[in-house]
């Protein structure tokens, strides 16, 4: 049985164009060890993109600010390897309310599962989930050489506003017209 506001409708399977399979479901209230054995994984690069610092454990204020989700004001979503014998997370990520119409979008995809779509299928649940609660725009805060995240951005939306300091952009967006 799930949690009281667990949305469980966020729970999808998803096939890449290469054929692999990944389970995406909401995380569970304050569920920290996915995000954790998620982030133990990650090379100390793809930790400084998201994290912008290579540390090698998240302390456990972070944690509980990543996963201690309400479902109202956020939501947090994880993919999982659909073929392995062990549900294991690949990528996780999430919005969160930063005003009444305004939430910060966070993804971070592990390596060897990199630049197979993995961060595109999140970013478009993400975004979704997020407009059926009321959020209609985003900020993304990235390292300012982040390609790879400015790529996903004009996939997605129309850039309204950019602002950088000390290597590290804070962009707000409105998403592009899905249909």
């Amino acid at each position: 049985m799930e949690p009281d506001g667990y949305p469980s409708e966020l729970k999808s399977h998803v096939t890449l164009e290469n054929h692999r399979r990944l389970r995406i479901r909401p995380l569970r209230p304050c569920e920290d060890a996915p995000i954790r054995e998620l982030y133990a994984r990650l090379s100390p690069q793809t930790r400084y993109q998201r994290f912008f610092s290579p540390m090698p454990a998240l302390p456990d204020s972070v944690l509980r600010l990543l996963s201690c989700i309400d479902y109202r004001t956020g939501v947090a979503l994880v993919a999982e390897d659909a073929d392995a014998a062990r549900a294991t997370v690949v990528a996780a990520g999430s919005v969160t309310a930063i005003s009444d119409e305004s939430a910060e979008l966070a993804v971070v995809v592990q390596d060897d599962w990199q630049g197979q779509g993995v961060g595109t299928v999140l970013i478009a649940k993400l975004l979704e989930a997020a407009e059926d609660r009321g959020f209609h725009r985003f900020v993304v805060n990235m390292l300012a050489e982040n390609a790879v995240i400015r790529k996903l951005l004009h996939r997605f939306g129309q850039v309204i506003a950019s602002t950088t300091r000390y290597g590290v952009s804070e962009v707000a967006f409105v998403r592009r017209d899905a249909h």
